[in-house]
C-alpha cells in the first residue's frame, strides 16, 4: 500500500507554513504551501495533493471559497473528493459547524497541538484507505453477482433443448434413417452450441477467478492498516522531532 505523502498547507501566516513544513517534512510527508485561496487553487492542479490542511480566513479567496469551488466547480471536478481539514480559532463554533456542512473532514484549533495535528492526518489516511478496501469489496461482490446471473442463464438455456432431445430420442425411429439423419442434426446443432456457451462461461470464470485473487492480495485488515499507517507516520518522529 502507497500512503499519501503529499499534503498542501494554505494559510497567509508564514509561521504556520514554516511549522508544517518543517514538522511533516520530517515525517516524510511532501508539503506544498499556498499564501491565499487562489494560489492554493493554483497548486491543487498542479500537485494533486492527497491532503490539504486550510485555514478558513484567507486573502483574496476564503477557505470557505476554497472548498465550495473544489465541491461544485468543473474544472475542479476530480479534486471534489480532496480531504480538507480546517483550521479554526479556539471557540469559533459557527465556523466549524459551516465546514463540517460543506463536506470538511475535519478542523484544527489554534493554536496548534502537533500532536492533534498528527492524529488527524493519521485518521484521514485511515478513512481514505478503508473507503478504497470497501469499493474493491464492492467490485469483487459485483464480479460475483455477473458470474451468478451467467450460471443462471445457461442452466436455463441447456436446460430447455436438452429436455426436447430428450423427448425427440425417446420417439426415435431406428428404422428411419431420415428420421435419424433429422435428430444427429439436432443434436450436433445443440452441442455446438452449447460447448460455445460453455468456453464462453469458463473463460469468464477464469477472468473472474483471475481478477478476485489481485483484489483479494490488494486487501488487507484494519490491524493491518494501523500497522502500516503507523510505521509510515512514526518511522522518524522520535528522532527527528527531537532534533
Amino acid at each position: 500500500m502507497k500512503l499519501p505523502k503529499r499534503i498542501l498547507v494554505v494559510d497567509d501566516e508564514y509561521l504556520t507554513l514554516e511549522f508544517f513544513d518543517i514538522t511533516l517534512s520530517k515525517l516524510g510527508f511532501e508539503v506544498i504551501t499556498a499564501k491565499d485561496g487562489a494560489e492554493a487553487l493554483e497548486k491543487v492542479k498542479l500537485y494533486s495533493p492527497a491532503i490539504m490542511l486550510l485555514d478558513n480566513v484567507l486573502p483574496k479567496i476564503t477557505g470557505f471559497e476554497v472548498i465550495q469551488i473544489l465541491k461544485k466547480d468543473k474544472e475542479f471536478h476530480e479534486f471534489k473528493n480532496l480531504p480538507i481539514i480546517m483550521f479554526s480559532a479556539m471557540g469559533d463554533t459557527e465556523s466549524k459547524v459551516l465546514g463540517l456542512e460543506m463536506g470538511i473532514e475535519d478542523y484544527i484549533t489554534k493554536p496548534f497541538n502537533f500532536s492533534e495535528v498528527l492524529a488527524r492526518i493519521r485518521n484521514i489516511i485511515k478513512q481514505k484507505e478503508l473507503s478504497k478496501q470497501l469499493v474493491k469489496k464492492e467490485r469483487r461482490l459485483a464480479i460475483l453477482e455477473s458470474l451468478n446471473t451467467n450460471l443462471i442463464s445457461f442452466t436455463r438455456h441447456i436446460k430447455k433443448p436438452l429436455d426436447i432431445l430428450n423427448d425427440e430420442l425417446k420417439k426415435l425411429d431406428f428404422n428411419n434413417k431420415e428420421n435419424i439423419e433429422d435428430f444427429k442434426i439436432k443434436f450436433e446443432k445443440e452441442y455446438k452450441e452449447t460447448i460455445a456457451l460453455l468456453n464462453s462461461l469458463e473463460e469468464e470464470i477464469i477472468d473472474i477467478e483471475n481478477k478476485g485473487s489481485r483484489m483479494k492480495d490488494e486487501e488487507f485488515s484494519l490491524e493491518e492498516l494501523e500497522k502500516r499507517i503507523n510505521k509510515y507516520l512514526n518511522s522518524s518522529e522520535d528522532n527527528d522531532l527531537s532534533e
